[in-house]
């Protein structure tokens, strides 16, 4: 019986496709993870939602996860989702915010130029991978430093390192495949 088996086992046949194991893992964990969720949200209804991305995520990538711990996995991952809603939450305010304190002819071309850049860097930071992604907006967004990034994370801080120079490589590589990086030089230069 699926009730019956040890969180391991159930990693085994989640892996092998086994539906009642998804439903088994979600009857388990649904409570903690919950609380968790709303822990960190304050939300009853942004943590649902948290969790079920989790639990459809751990669903739609089972074939490829690598499990040790379940509940610790399922713990983190819930962390990372939260923070991602956290920022995400936070720049539709930032966004909205922006758009109502603009006056509809303060706009000069600098002011408008440096929007177009933000807005492009911000969609490449969304397209790296997540834990990248965290380092990153910890790093540039929130002011933290590689070692309250490390803690924070609970990541080694040359991991830290790694993951804020793979994102900087991207943004360059990606600025400068668009034609971005030479128009910020002449606009520097030029100004």
């Amino acid at each position: 019986m699926i009730k019956d088996l040890s969180d391991a086992q159930l990693v085994v046949s989640l892996r092998a496709g086994n539906e009642s194991a998804i439903t088994e893992i979600y009857n388990r964990y649904w409570r903690k993870l919950l609380a968790i969720a709303y822990n960190h949200t304050k939300d009853k209804s942004s943590a649902e939602e948290i969790v079920q991305d989790v639990l459809i995520k751990l669903w739609d990538r089972k074939a490829e996860l690598q499990i040790n711990s379940l509940s610790g996995y399922l713990a983190t991952a819930v962390k990372y989702t939260v923070l991602n809603f956290i920022y995400r939450e936070r720049r539709r305010s930032e966004i909205a915010s922006k758009m109502y304190a603009i006056d509809d002819f303060d706009c000069d071309d600098e002011k408008i130029y440096a929007s177009f850049l933000e807005e492009y860097i911000s969609g490449v930071v969304d397209d790296l991978p997540e834990k990248c992604r965290l380092v990153f907006r910890c790093s540039r967004e929130q002011g933290k430093n590689i070692p309250q990034i490390a803690f924070e994370l609970n990541i080694a801080e040359k991991t830290v390192e790694a993951h804020l120079t793979k994102a900087l490589k991207s943004i360059k590589y990606s600025l400068r495949n668009a034609g971005l990086l030479l128009m910020i030089y002449l606009t520097y230069l030029f100004s």
